[in-house]
């Protein structure tokens, strides 16, 4: 297998480009086409020699990765399939989403999941591997909108968390001067609380963090969510109130309603409880329907007290509106597979 470019730093493109006998300044002009430029091809490097261009393509691979299949939705939400090279050769979902001058890319990160959240179409899919740097960015560079996107959420398949080394290293490409150059404020990355990686991505990076917390009561969070038995979602929380979240960076609670579960009054006098005083927004999610699942997402009109009671104890609470849905791209049900499946 050929080493893939993409991913790589501009110190690694250097050292790269003087193995193929070019200059090691065309490591920069490399970083240019594949970032900047978001070329797929080694031939479309018009400022690199003829010759160069062939040894390059002799003994690399841009590794940038085509869609194999894209549905959009009636919302204008697109859903782009991507295969990907992990130990269970398979495919995983980004999704673009339009909102006025905004296009945010919801980037997946493992092919399947091993936290196994029972209302997780993902995760009930199981465990296939970590995705490779490459095929985290080729999410990024190989989707129609790859000049447009403004914003990125590592909200897909899987726990970012859980390919700690891959997403920072993609993230890095990202908001490096000579990669992407995007400012952090444009990225968010989404965890259930795992909580080794969790303090190390909130000392190495500058990103917004949103945490999947669903229940403020840790027994009954552990029924869907067995992450709360390793990693009780209070301990997540102390975690985060050791930093500042008072300034450009933001932390948010992702809280999907289940009728009859979690959308009582006394699950919003907790959840207010446990993020008292700490610097944070609350969105709440309607839960998507997904096979043999007992659940129904709350009312309209119960979610509206729910965000209303917690307003009125001082946590600022916005209902999220649903995106794709009539595609399978909304939360939650992201599964890896063709529409004809």
């Amino acid at each position: 297998m050929r080493t893939k470019l993409v991913g790589m730093n501009l110190e690694e493109l250097k050292a790269l480009a003087l193995q193929a006998g070019l200059p090691a300044f065309s490591g920069k002009q490399l970083a240019q086409w594949l970032y900047e430029k978001k070329v797929s091809s080694f031939e479309e490097m018009t400022n690199l020699s003829k010759a160069g261009r062939e040894a390059l393509a002799s003994q690399f691979d841009t590794g940038v990765t085509r869609p194999m299949d894209c549905q959009v939705s009636s919302d204008g939400t697109k859903k782009y399939l991507f295969p990907v090279e992990t130990p269970e050769p398979g495919a995983v979902e980004a999704v673009m989403i339009p909102d006025a001058d905004r296009k945010t890319l919801c980037v997946s990160s493992q092919a399947g999941c091993k936290m196994g959240c029972k209302f997780c179409m993902t995760g009930r899919q199981g465990f296939h591997g970590n995705l490779s740097v490459s095929d985290i960015l080729s999410q990024f560079l190989a989707v129609d909108e790859a000049k447009d996107l403004t914003n990125a959420v590592f909200m897909g398949m899987g726990e970012p968390l859980d390919n700690y080394d891959a997403v920072m290293r993609a993230i890095d490409v990202l908001t490096a001067p000579w990669g992407f150059g995007w400012s952090p404020k444009r990225i968010t990355l989404s965890t259930i609380g795992v909580l080794p990686a969790l303090k190390r991505f909130l000392d190495d990076s500058r990103c917004h963090l949103a945490v999947s917390l669903h229940n403020p009561f840790p027994e009954e969070r552990a029924e869907l969510m067995p992450v709360q038995k390793a990693y009780d979602i209070r301990d997540v929380v102390s975690l985060i109130r050791e930093y500042d979240f008072s300034g450009q960076r933001r932390v948010s609670f992702e809280y999907t309603m289940f009728a009859g579960w979690n959308d009582t009054k006394r699950h919003a006098d907790a959840l207010a409880r446990l993020l008292k005083g700490l610097e944070c927004r609350v969105n709440l999610i309607r839960f998507h329907r997904i096979p043999d699942f007992p659940y129904e997402t709350s009312p309209d009109g119960v979610m509206e007290l729910f965000r209303d009671r917690l307003s009125g104890q001082g946590i600022t609470c916005t209902i999220r509106a649903s995106r794709g849905e009539d595609i399978f791209a909304a939360c939650g049900m992201l599964a890896g597979k063709h529409k004809t499946n």
